[in-house]
């Protein structure tokens, strides 16, 4: 009850005024000697925060700090305008840089931002000179003959109350001065007690942001802030401020201001003022800007004062990058009758560095061109490409000595090209280089001088190219070597072709050809390597010609060439002359042919080259196999090469497929398709109105459709395979490339498709007429059309049993191999002729199927 008794009045005061000094310190000494349970019990019970107690027993009396941004959930309607306002502000400024051609105005992005909450400054060194003030919190610690540490908070009546020694005034003191008055009060207090002050948490105070701030208003910030701090807390100045006149007020009076230039380019911090309690920062609008771009560090829109030359702006500016041309800087400005002139300065004079930059300007810094002399330029599969130093007296092998080392793998090492600028009108010519004979033999005949402004073309070599893409599919798991997109875009061995490299080369020499220097290129055609377009050899030689296109092909013949030459008769009419060439002579360097400008060579290939005609025999052939046959061979005669027949062959039922007869059945099938495609859905739009037959005909076009969506063409010739080979009189079947012939064995079943109970194959029999076979598979079903069945002979061919002279009557008796079909009756259903027409393909491809699947 004692202890309540002392904690009742400290309840009662803690409400009313939380800076009361009346609260002793040994009642609160006392409370603070409870267990933590107890103390949390009777706070609660009397409505104490323990929070607002100091683990050295004073109250802690500093002012709470302010908020300066609320949280996002609880922003008002007002404060999402002025966001918006934000965002509108900087699309504003957006548009301002790309009126002024991408140029932004410089610094204005440093204090740029809103912070969140408000984060006094407390880890930097306090001034000695800094003034106390209520909400400071001063840190004494004694040793000695007694130890403790205390945190004394000035209060709003300027005092501390230091223990065992009532209140001492600290408000309106500098630092120094308080600390020499602690030390003389605990001199004279204790006996053998050091102390050590310092300060612990500052107080806030409030100041203004106004003029061209992003959020003018009032903040609030740390004792020790300056006109950064300040700058910082309001989110930074408008692009419309001044940054190089920021007035800091006080009083009405203009205490300083502060150029933020002096900052961001020097480092200068010294016009940075400390603030004081209602304090205020004004930002006027901004002075007279000039723009600068090109060839300096900080392109960007500038703020002037008076008296600025063009060396302070580039100085701003971080000055001239080294590709700068300094001799010819342009500076685009408005003149006494408002137009936009252009005024040049030489930077390296001196008059030049002192020319007036005036409000508006917009400069210029021109970049030195590219190397215009002394280099060689290597361009293609190398290595190393680029540009070289150029020597008097060099040579190919000076920049290439090492095939393997100084091409890529893809390289063609035969073959290179130097184009040559000539210095006198810049019209360029192509030489030829045998670079293995270049690079074997360094400084002989075809080493040759290079001068200056060469450049060197290496081109890809196409097998090589194939084969590297062959084994990075194969390692990578591409196909049909795809790139992923950053892959395409790195150059690879494809753009070094001879086309594309030359491209620009054929076009240069056709814009420089005139009547005095046609144009200098001839084109190549034929079994060569690399058939094109290419400048015109300067040896003016066929040979040299043949071997810039990569030379011959093994179907090259070398008996005729041609060269289409254009010229120009005595009447000035263009015309054509074809000249023809004994190519192997000039290969050997015979014939002194020298090439005009336009011509273009032929080189014919020889006929039928390498190429290959094969047959295939399948089945009962004594030597079955992939055969060759000559040009106009028959099959007869093939199948004496094989040897003949077996015993067991049944030529009747020899199947002969043609590959283009099975390319026209596979075209009847997708038309087939098509169609049928149509009719199902033409059938299932009519509905019932065939007396509840409608599902069963949707039903029969939709298994017919299935049936030929599954058949494979097989392209079967209908041929009499015994009346080949015995007689003389039958038509020869000349053989073409792709013709398959297979011979089965003897049958012994006839076979029954169809509209039949079971359709299936059944063994021959002697004497079983169509009626016992069909009767044996069950007879016909209900949709089956009896009148039109028919009969396919082992051979292929069709013959009708109601209509045939052959068979007389269904009774006629069979033989093994036959196939009757049972087709399907389509009177009844709405005369569909198509579905009929379709069935016949698909079992006609059927049975052809089943004749060689059976072998």
């Amino acid at each position: 009850m004692k202890l309540k008794n002392l904690l009742l009045p400290l309840a009662m005061l803690l409400p009313v005024a939380a800076t009361a000094q009346s609260i002793s310190q040994s009642q609160i000494e006392q409370f603070q000697s409870l267990p933590r349970a107890q103390q949390e019990a009777l706070a609660s019970q009397y409505g104490i925060d323990l929070e607002d107690f100091q683990s050295s027993g004073q109250r802690n009396q500093r002012p709470r700090d302010v908020q300066v941004v609320k949280p996002a959930e609880s922003i008002s309607d007002e404060e999402r305008g002025q966001a918006r306002g934000e965002k509108e502000e900087e699309e504003k400024e957006r548009r301002a840089a790309d009126k002024n051609g991408g140029l932004k105005a410089y610094g204005y992005e440093l204090f740029q931002g809103s912070p969140t909450t408000f984060a006094p400054v407390t880890e930097i060194p306090i001034p000695s000179e800094y003034t106390l003030g209520p909400g400071d919190v001063l840190r004494i610690q004694l040793w000695g003959k007694e130890n403790q540490n205390l945190e004394l908070p000035i209060g709003r009546d300027g005092t501390i109350s230091f223990p065992q020694s009532g209140p001492m005034n600290m408000a309106g003191l500098s630092f120094d001065e308080a600390r020499q008055q602690v030390r003389k009060q605990v001199s004279e207090q204790y006996i053998g007690v050091q102390v050590s002050v310092s300060l612990g948490e500052l107080r806030s105070m409030r100041v203004f942001v106004l003029g061209e701030a992003r959020n003018p208003g009032s903040y609030s910030v740390s004792s020790l802030s300056t006109i950064t701090n300040a700058l910082y807390v309001s989110g930074g100045i408008k692009q419309t401020g001044s940054l190089r006149n920021v007035q800091h007020k006080r009083d009405g009076k203009l205490v300083g201001t502060l150029d933020l230039y002096d900052l961001l380019l020097k480092g200068d911090s010294s016009n940075d003022n400390r603030l004081q309690p209602g304090d205020v920062i004004f930002i006027p609008s901004v002075g007279k800007r000039a723009g600068i771009e090109g060839e300096v560090y900080r392109p960007a829109l500038y703020e002037l004062k008076s008296g600025h030359t063009l060396a302070d702006l580039i100085g701003m500016a971080g000055g001239l990058t080294p590709q700068a041309y300094p001799q010819r800087i342009n500076i685009e400005r408005t003149n006494e009758d408002f137009l936009r002139i252009i005024a040049e300065a030489d930077f390296t004079t001196p008059k030049g560095q002192s020319a007036r930059i005036q409000p508006g300007d917009r400069v210029q810094i021109p970049s030195i061109s590219d190397v215009t002399g002394q280099y060689v330029e290597v361009k293609g599969a190398a290595t190393r490409t680029g540009k070289f130093a150029w020597m008097p007296g060099m040579r190919v092998t000076s920049l290439i000595n090492n095939l393997d080392s100084d091409l890529l793998p893809v390289a063609d090492k035969q073959y290179a090209a130097i184009v040559r600028t000539n210095p006198s009108d810049d019209s360029i010519s192509v030489l030829n280089l045998r670079l293995r004979m270049a690079v074997r033999n360094p400084g002989g005949e075809y080493d040759l001088q290079l001068e200056e402004r060469d450049r060197l073309f290496f081109f890809s070599d196409a097998g090589k190219v194939d084969i590297l893409d062959m084994k990075e599919n194969e390692t990578t798991g591409r196909v049909n070597g795809e790139k992923t997109e950053n892959e395409q875009k790195v150059e690879g061995p494809e753009t070094f072709t001879r086309e594309i490299l030359f491209a620009p080369v054929i076009q240069r020499l056709k814009a420089q050809a005139n009547p005095e220097n046609p144009q200098q290129t001839v084109q190549i055609s034929g079994p060569v390597r690399y058939p094109g377009e290419y400048p015109m050899p300067a040896t003016k030689n066929l040979t040299d010609a043949i071997f810039v296109a990569g030379g011959l092909k093994d179907s090259a013949s070398l008996y005729q060439a041609e060269v289409a030459r254009y010229t120009v008769d005595e009447n000035g009419t263009g015309q054509t002359r074809i000249i023809n060439v004994d190519l192997a002579e000039a290969m050997a360097g015979k014939t002194r042919l020298s090439l005009e400008s336009r011509d273009r060579i032929l080189i014919k290939s020889i006929p039928d080259f390498a190429r290959t005609r094969t047959v295939e025999l399948k089945g009962e052939v004594r030597y079955p196999g992939q055969y060759t046959f000559r040009d106009g061979e028959t099959l007869r005669e093939v199948l004496e090469r094989a040897g003949g027949l077996t015993s067991n062959a049944f030529p009747e039922g020899a199947v002969f497929s043609r590959e283009k007869l099975r390319q026209l059945e596979a075209q009847r099938l997708r038309e087939a398709e098509e169609r049928l495609q149509g009719d199902l859905l033409g059938v299932q739009l009519e509905g019932d109105n065939f007396g509840g037959e409608s599902a069963n005909r949707t039903q029969e076009v939709q298994d017919l459709l299935e049936e030929v969506q599954g058949s494979e063409p097989v392209g079967r010739l209908v041929i009499d395979l015994a009346s080949v080979l015995k007689d003389p009189d039958y038509q020869a079947i000349r053989l073409q490339d792709g013709d398959t012939l297979t011979v089965p064995t003897i049958p012994q079943s006839v076979t029954v498709f169809g509209e039949v109970q079971f359709p299936t194959s059944h063994l021959h029999q002697a004497g079983l007429t169509v009626d016992d076979y069909l009767e044996r598979s069950g007879g016909p079903t209900r949709q089956a059309d009896e009148s039109r069945v028919y009969v396919v002979k082992a051979d292929g061919s069709v013959m009708l049993p109601e209509k045939s002279r052959w068979f007389g009557s269904r009774s006629q008796r069979l033989e093994p191999g036959d196939t009757i079909i049972m087709p399907i009756d389509v009177d009844r259903l709405n005369q569909l002729e198509l579905w009929s027409n379709v069935s016949q393909i698909v079992y006609q491809m059927a049975l052809g199927a089943a004749a060689v699947g059976n072998l």
